[in-house]
């Protein structure tokens, strides 16, 4: 599939119908889903709709907007009005229709982009796997035997495999960081609470961002601008580096560390205190807010939920309130003392993800010599940094034939564009870029689980 830029600039010339670009588009999901179990919901009525309302302004010579008729999918927990919001769980399966879009959605349709589909997820976004009792596992595009990280993995998965060329996700502890890493794309966690989250379903209020997923830093930058409202320029200077390290040069990849010392060489590696605190007290946080958020649900019917995700929230419902505040007030204390650690650079490197897409029959990776469950550990690298709430964009390392893998690039407050400055930077290099994946081999026993 063509670039953003590349179909919003056809369809508002006339040269292409934003009907006939959903048409192909709402076919290709269908058909190559059955393998990649991304999909929750194909929303072919609604996608016709906003692409022939698209369409009826070019003919009128009206502009729809820099989005204009750009197909895109949201993870299955913004709002959609409607339909039912499911946070990837049966237990909403039959809930009340959404009275109103989520203020994203509102925000990407004013700009001319049309909805497609909603897409797969941990339960609740709980986990960085995209394992799901009901809808099943999400394939990873460059190897299906292998998962696509979560828990926006059906987000990712979708652009990566060119089926879309956006889609947006959330991020609590790195739920697009890791997708983005496993798949081989582009995914932003921006400043904390800086994107709109009216409309979308909460995992834990204090930590969720939402952001998209592209293929491109251009791409990602328009994306970022039409859900922002704004423009902001870089600062034109030079990027001041620093690369992460500590814990952050443990756990990694030797193509990611060799990457990040080629891109800043002789850059001072700096040490976050108190890290594996930090990552004890974001695990806290996370489960107190999930089971507090559910208490009510697990109390009426515990069973019906995922079972890999009921023990986790029911954990967290038992927290006591004061081990919450204890945490709550290191949180506030930490990001003040990293902020100040930070200031002096403009970009820090760190990996996004501790290793490559694990096997959906195995699905644990090697953490200090040790296997561990995936759907834990994935975010070693990305929950520390959602504890500080800097913006993070996670790069992919170019590496045709290989599988995926990518940075976190990592900067402050507020200071996204820079982050997209020195991400093009990178691209035009050809260290950073989305590699396609070959095309798909469907392993026997993938089957069709949970597609709908």
């Amino acid at each position: 599939m063509m670039g953003i830029h590349e179909i919003a600039s056809a369809v508002r010339a006339g040269t292409l119908s934003a009907r006939a670009l959903v048409e192909e588009c709402l076919c290709a999901l269908v058909q190559a889903d059955r393998d990649l179990i991304a999909v929750t919901r194909v929303l072919h009525d609604r996608a016709r709709a906003e692409a022939d309302a698209v369409d009826a302004m070019v003919a009128a010579g009206q502009d729809p907007g820099p989005l204009a008729g750009v197909p895109y999918g949201v993870k299955d927990l913004f709002d959609l009005a409607g339909l039912p919001t499911t946070a990837g769980s049966t237990l909403y399966a039959d809930a009340a229709p959404a009275l109103a879009d989520a203020e994203a959605v509102a925000r990407l349709k004013a700009a001319g982009a049309v909805v497609v589909a909603t897409l797969n997820m941990d339960e609740f976004a709980y986990g960085f796997a995209t394992i799901n009792a009901a809808y099943g596992t999400t394939r990873n595009p460059h190897d299906i035997a292998r998962l696509a990280g979560g828990s926006s993995g059906g987000s990712a998965a979708v652009v990566a495999a060119g089926l879309l060329p956006f889609a947006l996700g959330s991020d609590t502890n790195g739920s697009i960081r890791v997708p983005a890493s496993l798949t081989g794309v582009y995914g932003l966690k921006p400043t904390n609470r800086d994107l709109p989250l009216a409309g979308v379903f909460p995992f834990a209020e204090s930590f969720d961002d939402i952001g998209p997923f592209t293929r491109s830093v251009e791409d990602m930058e328009l994306v970022w601008q039409v859900l922002a409202g704004r423009e902001v320029a870089p600062t034109g200077k030079a990027p001041r580096l620093a690369r992460l390290g500590g814990r952050f040069r443990e756990n990694a990849d030797a193509d990611q560390l060799a990457a990040i010392d080629a891109i800043a060489p002789g850059a001072p590696l700096v040490e976050l205190p108190e890290i594996a605190r930090a990552r004890s007290a974001a695990f806290l946080i996370t489960a107190y807010e999930g089971g507090t958020l559910h208490r009510e649900a697990l109390a009426a019917d515990a069973m019906a939920f995922d079972p890999q995700v009921r023990d986790r929230l029911l954990a967290g419902a038992l927290l006591p309130d004061a081990l919450y505040a204890e945490a709550q007030a290191f949180r506030a204390e930490y990001r003040a003392r990293i902020e100040a650690l930070v200031a002096d650079y403009d970009v820090l490197l760190a990996p996004a993800t501790p290793t490559t897409a694990p096997l959906v029959e195995d699905p644990r990776i090697e953490i200090d010599g040790a296997m561990s469950a995936a759907r834990a550990d994935l975010g070693i690298h990305t929950q520390p940094i959602s504890f500080t709430g800097l913006p993070s964009l996670a790069v992919p390392l170019y590496r045709p034939g290989k599988l995926p893998i990518g940075l976190q690039l990592i900067g402050g407050p507020g200071r996204e564009a820079d982050l997209f400055a020195f991400a093009a930077t990178l691209e035009a290099q050809g260290v950073t870029g989305f590699s396609a994946p070959e095309e798909l081999v469907v392993p026997a026993q993938a089957g069709t689980a949970g597609y709908s």
